[in-house]
């Protein structure tokens, strides 16, 4: 559509799509409103049209989602005679309504469709055609969206209905699964990437084997390249618990899997992130030190993402190896959390419910109640952000051997100064006088709230 809404009232927008006879269909239609005049209901009026009947007349993104820049939805169930089994056209239209006159472009939209035979609604049983268990839609301007479907008996009896997600902290970026999102790279691919693995392209070590920066040719970019150690299979269930995961989530704050490469060697590959880690930008470093706007807006960073695993994701995730070389910063400073590989899954449902695992992780930032009890919940994420958080207030390392003794642990350090009042005298230096006491008195109350030995 163009920007003339007077010329806009003569034409539909129109989708044509080829279709099967003989099964139903669910139609989600994705919405976000981006256009910056568009600001209050009413302003952008359009009808929908499903195979030529009017399916939802006044439809208004504003008013369905609450406001500019928040995501919704609408779902609309086809129902497909199944005598009738011959390919057909479905077709979708968009009107903009005549009382309305300022439809014109700027509106992100993207059409889902679910393809189900009529016993697989029946039994909730999912056939080839139908959404995967975890499927996704960009939504653009950092909105994002999530189908939630268990089975589609449940899916299609309770969840087809007009819905809408209102809270702007609920912002899901994606695309369909796998093809576009995780794509398989071959050895040759990453070899002249990384030219043969050379010593200089080296940017990194993780707990498997070195990262490399590379840029491949098939995808034009830049790009973040771990090669796990290939004298040994130990890894393997975390290199590909990491696909598993990743290769569901797209999320601002969480570092993106473009794609591996399983060709005789373990390789991930993840989106390029230029500033690195916070360590390389707080203590033993020559860069130049970060303000503390800066280091907030990190910390901000990483706590979205956080939050965003143990209550926003499909599946509850505890990342289980929290600490700051697991943050990693883009060109913009924007925190990115990373490192999956020892992550655990559960349903959602079962938030702050133990699961009880072997202790994995790196032990100075874990949560003492965690490796007594060998019970875990997200709070060991929890205790983990909150070393970070003292780690960027105080420019240190969780253990740091070369201080006084009483001061070798940070957590038992900042626990004292807290309970001494001294937290201003034992900061970052160059932070000193320029942050706001009430600031500070927030932050590193959270901070201490976080560490607590006693969930």
């Amino acid at each position: 559509m163009g920007r003339d809404p007077y010329i806009n009232m003569n034409y539909n927008l129109t989708w044509n799509f080829d279709i099967d006879g003989g099964f139903n269909y669910l139609l989600r239609l994705h919405f976000c409103e981006t256009l910056l005049e568009v600001t209050e209901a009413g302003q952008r009026v359009f009808d929908i049209f499903i195979n030529n009947q009017t399916s939802e007349p006044l439809a208004d993104v504003i008013y369905c989602s609450g406001g500019k820049g928040i995501p919704v939805y609408r779902d609309y169930v086809l129902l497909i005679p199944s005598e009738d089994s011959s390919k057909q056209t479905l077709w979708l239209a968009l009107h903009p309504n005549e009382e309305s006159c300022s439809a014109k472009s700027g509106i992100k939209f993207e059409p889902c469709i679910t393809k189900t035979r009529e016993q697989a609604i029946e039994e909730g049983q999912r056939e080839s055609g139908s959404y995967e268990d975890y499927h996704w839609s960009y939504l653009g301007m950092h909105n994002y969206c999530i189908v939630l479907p268990s089975t589609f008996h449940d899916f299609l009896a309770k969840k087809c209905h007009s819905f809408s997600i209102q809270k702007s902290k609920e912002r899901r970026k994606a695309s369909p699964l796998p093809d576009q999102l995780c794509q398989c790279f071959t050895l040759a691919e990453i070899q002249a990437a990384t030219n043969d693995f050379d010593d200089a392209f080296i940017i990194g070590h993780s707990r498997f084997g070195n990262v490399y920066k590379g840029f491949i040719s098939r995808i034009k970019s830049e790009v973040a390249i771990k090669r796990l150690n290939s004298m040994s299979q130990q890894g393997a269930r975390e290199f590909w618990t990491e696909i598993q995961l990743l290769s569901q989530l797209r999320y601002v704050n969480l570092v993106s899997l473009i794609g591996y490469c399983d060709d005789n060697e373990m390789i991930l590959v993840y989106e390029y992130m230029a500033n690195g880690i916070p360590r390389d930008h707080l203590y033993n470093t020559k860069k130049n030190p970060l303000s503390w706007k800066q280091r907030l807006k990190i910390c901000i960073g990483a706590a979205c993402g956080l939050d965003y695993l143990h209550s926003e994701a499909i599946h509850r995730i505890i990342h289980r190896d929290v600490k700051s070389t697991n943050i990693l910063l883009d060109e913009q400073y924007v925190a990115k959390i990373s490192g999956f590989d020892l992550s655990k899954m559960s349903p959602i449902s079962m938030t702050n419910v133990p699961l009880t695992t072997v202790v994995k992780g790196t032990f100075r930032y874990m949560d003492p109640e965690y490796y007594k009890r060998l019970r875990l919940t997200e709070k060991l994420d929890v205790y983990s952000f909150g070393m970070v958080l003292f780690e960027v207030l105080f420019a240190r390392a969780a253990v740091d051997s070369e201080v006084e003794y009483s001061q070798i642990s940070l957590a038992d350090w900042v626990r004292k100064c807290v309970a001494n009042e001294s937290i201003n005298e034992s900061i970052d230096p160059l932070l000193k006088g320029k942050i706001s006491p009430s600031c500070l008195r927030t932050f590193s109350n959270i901070a201490e709230n976080c560490i607590r030995e006693n969930g």
